[in-house]
C-alpha cells in the first residue's frame, strides 16, 4: 500500500456517506480517522461505524463555509494528531436551483459551500503538505461540472469552478510528493439526491469509495471518473448540440 493512506485521515464533511465509507476503507491503515464536522451535528453514527474497524476515531467541529478559519484549523488538527496523511473533502450541497434563479443569495450560499470554500480548504492542505513534501488530498468534482447543464447550472458551475481550480493546482503539484485526487462522480444515490430519478451510470456511495482508495493507493492521473465509463459518455458532451442538451436533466 502507499504512504499516502498512512498516518491521520482526516474527513472534512464527516458525516457524508462518500466520506464516512472512504474513512471506513482508509481505516487499516491510518493512526486516526478524524471527522470534521458542522458545529452542532450529531455525528454518533458515522464515528461509531468508521470505529467497527478498529480504529481510532475523533470528532472535531469544522465549519466549512468559515474560510478565514481554515487555516487554523488545519493548524490544530496537526498539532493534535500529527501530520495530515489523507484528507478527503466530502463536505457540499445541492442548494435549490428553483430558488436560486429568483434568489441570488442561495446562488452565492451554493457557491461558497461548493467552490469558494473548497478551493480555501484545499489551498491550505496543499500549501502544509507541500512544505513536507508529502501527502493526499481527494477533491470531489462532479460530471455536472463538465458541461454545465440548464437543470442544475448553478450547482454544476460551482463544480465547474472547482474541477478547473483543482486541475491547475494538481498541474502546480507535480513533483511535490502532494497527490491531488480530483473525483468526478456521477449521479450518486444517496441521502443528497434522495427522492431524485437515477442518471445512467449512476453509483453509491461504496462504489465511490471503493474507486477513490483504489486510486489513493495507486497513483495516477489526477481526475477520477466513477465510473469509468463516464469518460467515453462525457467526451461527446461539448458537441453536442445546445438545443438538445439545453433539455437534458440533472
Amino acid at each position: 500500500m502507499s504512504g499516502a493512506v498512512s498516518g491521520p485521515v482526516v474527513v472534512f464533511g464527516g458525516r457524508s456517506e462518500i466520506g464516512v465509507a472512504i474513512a471506513e476503507r482508509l481505516a487499516p491503515t491510518a493512526s486516526v480517522i478524524v471527522l470534521a464536522v458542522r458545529p452542532g451535528s450529531d455525528a454518533s453514527a458515522a464515528a461509531e461505524r468508521v470505529a467497527a474497524s478498529g480504529v481510532r476515531v475523533e470528532v472535531v467541529d469544522f465549519d466549512a463555509d468559515d474560510t478565514a478559519a481554515h487555516r487554523a484549523v488545519v493548524t490544530d488538527l496537526e498539532e493534535r494528531f500529527g501530520p495530515i496523511g489523507t484528507a478527503v473533502l466530502a463536505f457540499g450541497i445541492l442548494g435549490d436551483q428553483a430558488r436560486a434563479e429568483r434568489d441570488e443569495a442561495e446562488v452565492v450560499r451554493i457557491l461558497h459551500t461548493d467552490f469558494v470554500a473548497q478551493a480555501s480548504l484545499i489551498t491550505v492542505l496543499a500549501d502544509v503538505m507541500r512544505l513536507r513534501g508529502s501527502g493526499s488530498i481527494v477533491a470531489f468534482s462532479s460530471v455536472a461540472g463538465v458541461r454545465v447543464r440548464r437543470a442544475n447550472y448553478v450547482y454544476g458551475s460551482a463544480k465547474a469552478g472547482l474541477d478547473g481550480f483543482a486541475s491547475g493546482l494538481a498541474d502546480a503539484l507535480h513533483g511535490s510528493g502532494v497527490d491531488l485526487v480530483i473525483a468526478r462522480p456521477g449521479f450518486v444515490i444517496g441521502r443528497m439526491t434522495a427522492g431524485m430519478e437515477p442518471a445512467p451510470f449512476s453509483s453509491t456511495p461504496e462504489q465511490v469509495a471503493d474507486a477513490v482508495v483504489e486510486r489513493l493507493r495507486t497513483p495516477g492521473a489526477p481526475v477520477l471518473w466513477i465510473p469509468w465509463q463516464l469518460r467515453a459518455m462525457f467526451s461527446v458532451a461539448p458537441f453536442v448540440p445546445r438545443p438538445v442538451w439545453r433539455r437534458m436533466p440533472r
